[in-house]
């Protein structure tokens, strides 16, 4: 009897937790397509100016 109530429990809790992790992903990418406007990419773009010419380290080389 107690199994089954923390089964359920844990099975409610990932539910509310993974909901609200996934509303709040999707209310952002909405907000970013309906309101971006022109500089919806403004900081990706000025990150990947500062990153242009750079070397990359790390990993295998093929």
């Amino acid at each position: 009897m107690m199994g089954a109530y923390i089964t359920d429990l844990m099975i409610v809790a990932l539910l509310i937790i993974g909901i609200t992790a996934l509303m709040g992903v999707i209310t952002n990418g909405i907000g970013e397509k309906i309101f971006g406007g022109k500089r919806r990419t403004e900081f990706t773009d000025e990150s990947a100016k500062y990153r242009t010419g750079w070397k990359m380290v790390g990993g295998k080389k093929s």
